[in-house]
């Protein structure tokens, strides 16, 4: 079974998310839910749809590990599924509280969000009664003196300490002194925290009572601070409306206006693209080498028609060269949308440089349980992967080993229609140019020059 002749591959989308307001991003979500569940949506059919590979319902390599593998190896932008993977488990564990513990977190509005944004952009922040002052004095949620001009020209001047007696960020601490924080041999996600509060200018500590406040302070230390490990592509506003919600509560509403901007980045450019990618059944050295077979083949039957139109055969054995223009042309064709045919007619595929040198005690997809995304959202390790042993040992195979890699069986169906469809397309396209160029051999007179 294959698709209509007049399908196409995903576009190759780019960036434009700075161009578009949250509401334009929700809708693009919304229309990417409902045309996942009606069919074919732009050259991905439903089969292939991001919810489906996110509940894991694809065979490779379409599993949410091919996904993972192309947003850090290809993408760049890992971090974006890790934190909306860890989301998804998040909003399950929150709502699975007891009420008398949710209700410790209340839910973050859209009027509070607004009210905050104006609150940051006016610089203005939020007083407190006299009463609650009171209750405050004495404790780390005591509002600090404010300094005046001569003590901060006066070089003796040190500001006051905390009443917990911990000590406040020194402010000829380097950007990376402070964010190599470490606490027994682990980063102390609390103190990174606590400074993407105060950069926010944030001076009322989160209360620790909520829950999941830990792990909050290390999703910020992680995706949210500055110069974390997995920081998210936030604009300074996006990053400091997230820190004001996150201060006063622990309620998954707080990530509402980040999580529209990642998912919309994951439904809207990155799975188009990694389906683009995921269509493409060999390596670019192997894709290449199709290119040279096909041009190859062209002029071959561009040859033969030229030789027999100058001798004195007759026209009949011009058609000969069909076979040249229909096998350089058809391999072309597929080659430019990355697909070799040999390895097609098998519905093989070349293992990524990735998965030639991966050990054979790794799990072959990801594991959606708790415990395991816990480690993907936690893990502090960087998604770089430059120093990552198999770069080494690809770069050092030869090119003609690079070309003739290992293959393995493509087991998505979906897939394999996808490639059937665009491999017929390619027959077709071919067949036609083929007829149209020995048409016009065909109707040269006889040279007859030997």
């Amino acid at each position: 079974m294959v698709y209509t002749l007049a399908y196409r591959r995903p576009s190759l989308v780019t960036s434009s998310r700075n161009s578009l307001s949250g509401e334009e991003m929700q809708k693009s979500i919304n229309e990417s839910i409902l045309s996942g569940s009606t069919g074919m949506s732009h050259g991905i059919p439903d089969a292939l749809s991001f919810d489906r590979i996110i509940a894991g319902g694809v065979c490779p390599p379409c599993t949410v590990r091919d996904f993972m593998n192309y947003l850090k190896y290809i993408e760049l932008s890992a971090e974006n599924l890790q934190f909306f993977l860890w989301y998804r488990d998040y909003i399950k564990r929150f709502n699975n509280l007891p009420a008398n513990e949710r209700a410790l977190a209340p839910e973050w509005t859209k009027e509070q969000a607004r009210a905050e944004a104006l609150a940051v952009q006016t610089g203005h922040q939020k007083g407190v009664s006299a009463e609650t002052a009171a209750v405050f004095k004495g404790t780390d949620f005591a509002a600090q003196p404010k300094v005046t001009e001569d003590e901060k020209v006066n070089p003796f001047y040190t500001p006051p300490g905390t009443p917990s007696g911990e000590p406040n960020r020194d402010a000829s601490m380097g950007p990376s002194e402070y964010d190599s924080t470490f606490s027994g041999g682990k980063m102390d996600h609390q103190k990174r925290a606590l400074g993407a509060f105060d950069d926010a200018g944030l001076k009322w500590k989160p209360l620790s009572i909520q829950p999941y406040r830990e792990e909050i302070s290390r999703i910020i230390s992680i995706y949210i601070a500055d110069g974390g490990t997995r920081q998210l592509n936030l604009s300074s506003k996006e990053r400091t409306s997230l820190l004001h919600a996150l201060q006063n509560t622990t309620h998954p509403s707080a990530f509402t206006d980040i999580i529209t901007t990642v998912e919309w980045s994951l439904r809207c450019q990155a799975h188009p693209n990694f389906i683009r990618w995921t269509i493409c059944n060999g390596n670019r050295p192997r894709v290449i080498f199709a290119r040279v077979l096909g041009v190859g083949g062209i002029v071959g039957g561009l040859i033969a028609a030229i030789i027999i139109t100058l001798s004195s055969a007759g026209r009949g054995w011009r058609v000969l060269s069909f076979i040249g223009f229909m096998i350089g042309i058809s391999t072309l064709i597929a080659a430019w949308k990355g697909m070799c045919v040999v390895l097609h007619g098998m519905h093989h595929r070349h293992l990524r440089p990735w998965e030639l040198f991966a050990s054979d005690d790794e799990p072959n997809d990801l594991d959606m349980k708790s415990d395991f995304l816990e480690s993907i959202a936690f893990n502090g390790s960087s998604n770089s992967w430059e120093d990552e042993p198999w770069v080494a040992k690809y770069e050092r195979r030869n090119l003609v080993r690079k070309v003739f890699d290992r293959e393995v069986w493509i087991q998505e169906p979906a897939l394999r229609q996808i490639q059937d469809t665009i491999f017929l397309q390619a027959i077709f396209g071919s067949f036609v140019i083929s007829v149209v160029s020995v048409g016009i051999f065909c109707a040269f007179p006889k040279g007859n020059y030997f």
